[in-house]
């Protein structure tokens, strides 16, 4: 009997050693790997105008699955866009479960990488592609398993509802307007976690769920003079004054804080760490706040992010010429705010800690942050039950993202709202906004069971 390229391709994807779920057809997994090498192919980067594109292009292939016309919307905004697909459930009073990922990705240029960065390329044992896990891979996981289940006459009993953001990477914008639009939902499951870690063993560590985030937010720091011929110093040089305000926030550490999800996220991480910072972090979850637990425990980067609100200037920019005094220098300063701490406060910290009269501080953007989700047992079982496909047992860790998601217009919007990852990989393989972004080859099956699983619980009764 002759076997044909294609079935030889399905069993291929198929044999990994990940769990693929008994209810969906093998040639899902093709169609999710059709998918992601289209997506990877369009360079959906800001100012390239090619997400519409790319939205027409998804939601050709919903309604090839058995999506209607009117049940897809493209929602241009500016030269990107966003898409809507509600899938109906049979209680259309139920508030719908709302799937969000974002089209768009980070810049990446060809001679940096080693491989075509808008190439989907299988080597080495990963999926080489800018946007292969930020977060295209389970963008594409999701299209291709919607319209499988649509195809296939599963009718889940409330509305599931595909929010494809624009420009996640840069404005959000189309994230707002989103957010807006589903207002009242019942909840958000984000695919923009990333992976999942796996231990020097080989071993899965932990399913991550992220149930809060940082709010964003960023100062233009200025300081402005008469300036006048350099042959003719001045004490009030605008370059030495800024540069030295900036090495006085540089310098300065805001508080350390915990709320319920950090505290849940570090409990969790503390078996697997060595024994001075095993011992550190199980003193500082049980209440200890001394000078030398602080110390061991922010020592390390994740932790410190997630327990403290963090500024770093990021840009820099003065003088006009080089035979003249400067007039004006100018520093950007990203600031990652925990949940509860007010934008403006942070800002009158900067001021303050700065020292600086001359020094003029102003956001560039408006600053809005958002809640944590609260950590939901029934959403908490769903995950349970999607990761024990695989990983029986495997520990669920909430989880505070020092990063920003679109989780925090849904969050602002009044729906509860987490992120979570469909696909494992050890942390020094990890390269989202970097080069060479990777995830692994044979990881579709494993994701699409995930998720399979995870939407028919969340949608059933």
């Amino acid at each position: 009997m002759r076997v044909s390229a294609t079935a030889l391709l399905v069993a291929a994807l198929c044999s990994s050693t990940a769990a693929s779920s008994a209810s969906l057809p093998a040639d899902t997994a093709l169609k999710a790997r059709a998918i992601l090498e289209k997506s990877i192919a369009s360079p959906t980067v800001a100012g390239r105008g090619e997400v519409p594109a790319l939205a027409q292009w998804l939601a050709l292939q919903l309604r090839e699955g058995g999506f209607k016309a009117s049940e897809i919307e493209i929602i241009p905004v500016g030269e990107t866009a966003a898409l809507l697909a509600r899938y109906p459930g049979k209680d259309r009073s139920l508030a719908p479960l709302v799937l969000s990922v974002h089209m768009d990705v980070v810049e990446a240029k060809r001679e940096d990488w080693v491989r075509d960065p808008f190439r989907l390329i299988e080597a080495e044992g990963f999926l080489f592609g800018r946007g292969v896990s930020d977060n295209k891979f389970d963008l594409s996981m999701l299209v291709a398993l919607l319209a499988e289940l649509r195809g296939s006459g599963y009718v889940p009993d409330r509305d599931i509802v595909l929010a494809l953001s624009g420009d996640e990477e840069s404005t959000m914008e189309s994230t707002r307007v989103l957010a807006e639009r589903l207002r009242g939902a019942w909840l958000v499951i984000n695919g923009d976690m990333g992976a999942n870690p796996i231990g020097p063993d080989g071993k899965a560590q932990a399913a991550i769920v992220q149930a809060g985030e940082k709010t964003y937010a960023t100062y233009r720091l200025t300081v402005s003079n008469p300036g006048g011929h350099s042959s003719l110093p001045r004490d009030d040089n605008a370059i030495y004054q800024l540069a030295a305000a900036l090495g006085r926030i540089g310098a300065h550490r805001f508080p350390v804080a915990m709320n319920d999800i950090t505290k849940a996220y570090l409990q969790g991480v503390a078996p697997r760490a060595e024994p001075a910072m095993r011992a550190a972090l199980e003193r500082f979850t049980t209440g200890a706040t001394d000078a030398a637990t602080l110390a061991t425990v922010t020592s390390n980067t994740e932790y410190n992010a997630i327990l403290r609100t963090t500024c770093v200037a990021t840009m820099l920019e003065g003088g006009h010429a080089e035979n003249a005094l400067p007039q004006r220098a100018s520093a950007t300063v990203n600031c990652r705010i925990l949940p509860g701490t007010e934008p403006e406060t942070v800002m009158r910290e900067l001021e303050r800690v700065a020292a600086e009269p001359a020094l003029r501080i102003e956001a560039t953007a408006p600053v809005s942050g958002s809640p944590a989700s609260p950590l939901r047992k029934d959403v908490f079982a769903a995950i349970r039950k999607a990761v024990d496909l695989q990983h029986p047992g495997l520990p669920l860790l909430p989880y505070m993202s020092a990063g920003a998601t679109d989780n925090k217009y849904y969050r602002a919007a009044g729906i509860d709202s987490y992120c979570v990852g469909s696909f494992f990989m050890r942390p020094e393989d990890d390269f989202s906004h970097g080069l060479n972004e990777r995830v692994p080859a044979d990881a579709i099956p494993g994701a699409l069971a995930f998720w399979d699983a995870l939407l028919r619980e969340l949608t059933r009764g």
